[in-house]
């Protein structure tokens, strides 16, 4: 391992020089870096440009039947019944009762896990999921807040996956309603002023309708103050779900009658119907519109990303009042999206190295434990971030020493597990075609064929895309 890690270390430096190349084998590249999870075998030698395999992507395709019938073999959930025996065993505090609920908690992550990573691996529909992530982590939960273990996995079937290609008011709804986001900022639990519940007296709080604003739509700047916060933590007392069947409710018992004051204007309406008036107005605001604009760019293209390509996003969003697949669409056709100087230039994130790295080699884990733990190890542990800004996904969140280190550590194991030697090299070299420099390829060429496979997958080139 000494000696791999040293090797590494003396490979070229980072940051891939693709921008200087317009092969077809350089743009197919591109594309399956930034419309998916990189290349599998194959995938460089059909070909494609930019604009074909985008507009592939747009119209997601019936899953492989193979894919389809391993998903369809996981068992049924009965989610109510597994949140109660959730409840049930943290409240039994004797040491010897934690085994049981531990067990619950890893099966919870890893029904989640293979829900996520099955579909990231060997979908055709790669866009998808990246959107399936990218929406995950914006609207993100806390896998290890209490409830939230058992609701995870139901959470992005149910209030992220079906949407991604809708409308961002959809989307925002079923966020808002979903039991997993109402129990992370605790709005399950917002109430009136003097509101007498079955556990005592509550109040209000104010975590979602804070995050609603600066993370989830308007973001830092947009011109609301702490008085909106509170005020639409107000028109949001009640919105909670029941207990008994993990089902979204609107409590009025719980709800602030009062007038309410928000962004200028008067709250109209009564009840529930306040709060949906304010999603209305959240999901088509222009902040919104540029805010999610920026961030796709910066998920799809660059760290900075192009100012062009971000304004017509941010314009197909107004216009088509937040249709998700247009405003995909407009950024990733925009011609700064596929420029050459693009090419190579993002870091890959933790998930986004493990989950290239298994399609480059053709692997898909039927134990899920070792992958789970390498994304822990290199700090991105799935459904992990504790806070609801998500992880980040800029270069500099990344990129250090020990990190490499860790990669080129976890690039040996797979290497050395599934057994890939020197003809394995061969073909990886291939699948990865340009993303492999010369200057990497003539050094890894002169270690050992046995170390070969790592030091790919290891290399400074293989962490850009």
């Amino acid at each position: 391992m000494k000696l791999l890690r040293r090797t590494l270390f003396c490979l070229p430096a980072l940051g891939l020089s693709l921008g200087a190349q317009a092969s077809p084998a350089a743009e197919t590249l591109h594309a399956c870096n930034r419309l998916g999870y990189g290349p599998r075998p194959g995938d460089l030698a059909r070909g494609g440009s930019w604009p074909e395999l985008l507009e592939q992507q747009l119209q997601p395709q019936p899953l492989p039947a193979a894919l389809q019938q391993r998903l369809d073999a996981r068992p049924a959930v009965n989610l109510a019944e597994r949140a109660q025996a959730f409840r049930q065993l943290q409240r039994q505090q004797r040491a010897e009762d934690e085994a049981p609920r531990r067990e619950l908690i890893r099966q919870a992550l890893h029904e989640a896990a293979e829900a996520r990573l099955l579909r990231a691996l060997e979908s055709p529909n790669q866009l998808e999921e990246r959107l399936v992530d990218f929406w995950f982590n914006h609207f993100n939960v806390f896998f290890d807040k209490g409830l939230c273990r058992m609701l995870v996995a139901d959470y992005e079937a149910r209030a992220i996956r079906p949407h991604v290609f809708g409308r961002f008011r959809d989307l925002l709804g079923a966020v808002a309603t979903h039991p997993a986001m109402l129990f992370y900022l605790d709005n399950a639990q917002s109430t009136r002023a003097g509101f007498q519940g079955a556990g005592g007296s509550r109040g209000l709080n104010e975590n979602y309708a804070r995050e609603l604003m600066e993370l989830h739509t308007l973001g830092v700047g947009a011109g609301y103050g702490q008085q909106d916060v509170t005020e639409l933590a107000r028109v949001l007392t009640g919105w909670t779900f029941r207990p008994r069947d993990l089902q979204f409710m609107f409590d009025p018992r719980r709800h602030d009658e009062d007038p309410k004051t928000w962004l200028g204007q008067s709250v109209p309406g009564r009840g529930r119907a306040q709060g949906e008036w304010v999603l209305d107005q959240l999901a088509r605001h222009p902040a919104t519109a540029q805010r999610i604009a920026f961030k796709l760019g910066q998920h799809f293209l660059a760290d900075e990303p192009p100012a062009a390509a971000v304004a017509a996003a941010r314009a197909a969003f107004l216009a088509s009042d937040g249709d998700l697949r247009a405003t995909v669409a407009a950024l990733l056709r925009h011609p700064e999206a596929r420029q050459p100087a693009l090419q190579g230039a993002q870091f890959k994130t933790p998930q986004r190295f493990v989950i290239s790295l298994l399609r480059a080699c053709a692997i898909t884990p039927a134990d899920w434990t070792p992958t789970l733990q390498a994304l822990r190890a290199l700090g991105q542990p799935l459904f992990g971030c504790v806070t609801p800004d998500g992880y980040k996904t800029v270069r500099s969140a990344w990129l250090d020493p020990e990190a490499l280190a860790r990669r080129a550590e976890l690039a040996a194991r797979v290497a050395q597990r599934a057994r890939l030697g020197a003809e394995a090299a061969e073909q990886l070299l291939e699948t990865l075609g340009p993303a492999i420099g010369s200057a990497a390829r003539s050094a890894i060429a002169q270690e050992p064929p046995q170390l070969r496979t790592a030091l790919i997958l290891g290399s400074p080139d293989f962490q850009n895309c």
